[in-house]
């Protein structure tokens, strides 16, 4: 009896096309299930950026994408995170290296608050004033960079590497870095 009442549940629902933001085309990344276009809001769906852009060097990025709008079968989306993977952030540490982590929170050009999450890796050990000096340059360069751009043109300063260009520049007359990655973009 009770499987009945939820087989009869499961066959009420209506299956909604999810399809990415603007910035990454509205292209159908996938299906979900609800019984009520409310229902379907504020869902997260998290898929890997190489499917969204087609373009294998953002497979180790993760990104999260809210739903924001639902009618007629279709559900809109909109970027809530984009993270690189645990597995790429570990490989990138090597022995007799510094780690360098940010976590700032900055107000792109409309107001709206960015989370931004820096991870830098040195190719040798750096004393901890330097290890502030970097911190306190990489905060100054997010800020500006960030202040300056909306939502899509930060994504698309981190899809093709400009904003982690533009902050290893930052830091160069500090120290050389081996490699400088956003770790996590939070909107």
């Amino acid at each position: 009896m009770m499987a009945q009442k939820s087989a009869e549940k499961w066959k009420m629902k209506k299956w909604f096309e999810v399809y990415s933001p603007k910035v990454f085309g509205e292209a159908s990344i996938g299906e979900i299930p609800a019984d009520e276009e409310e229902k379907a809001l504020g869902r997260i769906i998290e898929v890997n950026m190489s499917w969204l852009t087609h373009k294998p060097e953002h497979s180790f990025l993760s990104v999260g994408l809210r739903v924001t709008d639902a009618k007629n079968n279709a559900a809109h989306t909109e970027l809530e995170f984009m993270e690189q993977m645990f597995s790429y952030t570990h490989s990138l540490v090597r022995r007799h290296s510094s780690v360098i982590y940010t976590v700032d929170k900055f107000a792109d050009k409309e107001g709206k608050p960015v989370v931004v999450k820096l991870i830098a890796v040195s190719f040798s050990k750096l004393a901890t004033p330097k290890k502030s000096q970097i911190r306190k340059k990489l905060q100054e360069y997010c800020k500006e960079y960030i202040s300056g751009k909306n939502k899509d043109e930060i994504i698309k300063g981190v899809m093709d590497n400009s904003l982690q260009s533009g902050a290893r520049d930052a830091v160069k007359n500090i120290t050389r870095m081996a490699k400088l990655e956003v770790r996590k973009l939070e909107f």
